[in-house]
């Protein structure tokens, strides 16, 4: 297997990995501590706010994953044409995007405001839990036009190198929501106290300000500005092009999201403290996995970029390179959070049934976080390199046939509880994990990658027959 491309745009630098994931991880960090820091704040409230939350976030994770279709897609576009040398082509998807995602988050705050109360009782939320829950979730629905821009820029800045921009904006907000949070639950400085729906107004407000300070990056750094007539001239043929490389990418991701929704539900009928025990445990494996995802992210950068330049043998290479890399630092990660669980569960509970099977379930992380590492390491590849098609279908198979069912048969069928559901967790990220694997070392994707390098490469010139649409 050999590059196929000797063109001047083959020579263009990659950014290294380390340059790239260690800001992606400190960002992930920060994005992970705004959830923990809430949760923690609410187990101050009581168990049943914080499995009311639980329930709420994942909601909401659903809408938030749609906005990712276009954020997706402009990543990868844009590392292609980077890797090309087209920054022209590169600011107009990304223009593109943006708009795109403004109008999508507006319609889906609409939507959410009418279904909340219907989403909730799907998940089998009880009163108690609903009267929690329902506020919070019309708060943080108002804003997801807010998130839904966030999303893209933070994409666009990421694939142009920016990673410590981003990093710094997610840390300037973390710093507001968890200010607001304590003054706004607990009526500190002579506020009222709203309890947990000061959570979404602390949420609400550091949106706003993210999305602000965003803005100006991609202004300085880019030169990206969203002229009104944007909003209403986003070219077909652009996403189009945005949707093919992103869409594959997110239905995966709402596959996953939703199979885990129905196995929430599942776990809420074994009651309040297992549904409770799932909340802790989840904020703790989500933990674990921030050093490996950002790795995958980093490295879906690096690969974007080589096959845009055609250098395909150099992205193979790059990928295994980076996979041995995540997959040493997942177990060693794992490995400390085995010791540290139970210290851990403590901050947010002292129920010890909570504890002792939250301590067990962190140790089966040991076998589950390797087999996440694979997916998130080698699916960001196969994305990258225009190969999403194949991740969805293997996704689709195992997520509900295995990790869902799998979930049904031992931990309700067979009475096992949420030790039986992180086992077929277990056996679904391993299957899937390998089979991706396979098809990387294989080549499979190379097909693929030679369709999206040419795609960017005949770009400018199907651009400019378009140009009269933006005077």
């Amino acid at each position: 297997m050999t590059a196929t491309a000797s063109s001047p745009e083959a020579d263009v630098p990659t950014p290294g990995l380390l340059r790239l994931a260690w800001p992606i991880f400190a960002e992930q960090s920060l994005h992970m501590l705004t959830n923990v820091v809430s949760t923690l704040m609410a187990s101050r409230i009581g168990d049943n706010a914080v499995a009311a939350l639980g329930s709420a976030t994942q909601v909401l994770v659903m809408f938030l994953i749609g906005f990712n279709v276009l954020a997706v897609g402009a990543s990868i576009a844009t590392t292609h044409h980077l890797g090309l040398g087209d920054r022209t082509g590169a600011r107009r998807l990304a223009r593109g995007a943006v708009a795109t995602n403004l109008w999508l988050g507006a319609l889906f705050s609409l939507l959410l405001g009418v279904t909340a109360p219907t989403l909730l009782r799907w998940a089998q939320l009880t009163p108690p839990l609903m009267a929690y829950a329902l506020p919070y979730l019309h708060w943080m629905g108002g804003t997801l036009f807010l998130e839904s821009m966030n999303f893209a820029l933070c994409a666009v800045l990421r694939a142009h190198g920016h990673t410590r921009e981003v990093m710094f904006v997610i840390l300037a907000q973390n710093v507001v929501n968890a200010g607001l949070s304590a003054l706004l639950i607990f009526g500190l400085g002579g506020l009222p106290e709203l309890g947990v729906t000061g959570i979404a107004i602390a949420a609400a407000t550091s949106r706003l300000l993210a999305c602000a300070a965003l803005w100006v990056l991609v202004n300085r750094h880019i030169g990206l500005r969203l002229r009104p007539r944007d909003l209403v001239s986003i070219h077909i043929v652009d996403l189009r092009r945005l949707l093919s490389l992103g869409f594959p990418a997110v239905l995966e991701n709402v596959s996953w999201f939703a199979s885990f929704m129905v196995i929430t539900a599942l776990t809420a009928r074994m009651g309040e403290r297992m549904l409770a025990t799932q909340a802790y445990t989840m904020q703790i494996a989500q933990i674990e996995m921030l050093a490996c995802l950002s790795i995958g992210i980093g490295n879906e950068i690096i690969v974007g970029r080589l096959v845009g330049a055609g250098r395909f043998e150099d992205a193979r290479q790059r990928c295994l390179a980076n996979m041995r890399l995540g997959l040493i630092i997942t177990v060693g990660v794992a490995i400390v959070f085995a010791v540290l669980g139970p210290w851990a569960l403590h901050l947010f509970t002292d129920d010890p049934q909570i504890v002792a099977l939250g301590r067990t379930l962190i140790l089966l992380g040991l076998l589950l976080e390797p087999g996440r590492s694979f997916n998130l390491i080698i699916i960001n590849a196969l994305r990258a390199s225009g190969d999403s098609r194949f991740p969805l279908i293997a996704g689709l198979i195992s997520q509900w046939g295995i990790m869902l069912f799998g979930s049904w048969l031992l931990g309700t069928a067979l009475g096992f509880g949420l030790i039986g559901v992180w086992v077929a967790l277990i056996l679904d990220e391993w299957l899937r994990g390998l089979f991706m694997l396979q098809r990387w070392r294989r080549g499979r994707w190379l097909r693929h990658a030679l369709r999206v390098k040419t795609e960017a490469a005949a770009y400018p010139a199907n651009a400019a027959l378009q140009s009269r649409s933006y005077t």
